[in-house]
């Protein structure tokens, strides 16, 4: 984000915490690396969007993770996830979770790694 003075110094424009009412922790269990997008936005719902909300979605027009989106706007992993948390309730973007949680590894992926391995 730029700095106050719009130079883009590192002092951000903004308290972090102040435009997530204090919340460190999103709503959902979100992992940093899952992938965000941009939703379809009506034209008159564009104008109600924070300056937050609005960077998001031109950032997110391409998949972004959630670390890149901490990292592009400068702002705290926690507020980008809670940022982001509230925009998926509000339809605003898409998060594209990954599978870590299923337990079973990808046996096809593991194979032509070890083949890869083997190969060096």
């Amino acid at each position: 984000m730029l700095g106050t003075d719009g130079t883009g110094d590192d002092e951000p424009l903004f308290r972090p915490y102040a435009v997530t009412g204090g919340r460190s922790e999103p709503r959902f269990h979100m992992a940093m690396e899952a992938l965000v997008s941009s939703s379809f936005i009506m034209e008159e719902d564009l104008a109600l969007l924070t300056p937050e909300q609005d960077a998001i979605i031109r950032l997110c027009r391409s998949y972004r993770s959630v670390a890149e989106i901490s990292a592009l706007l400068r702002v705290p992993l926690g507020v980008a996830r809670v940022l982001v948390a509230d925009m998926v309730d509000e339809g605003f973007v898409r998060i594209h979770q990954p599978h870590l949680d299923e337990g079973q590894p990808d046996l096809n992926m593991l194979e032509r790694v070890l083949s890869g391995l083997r190969r060096l």
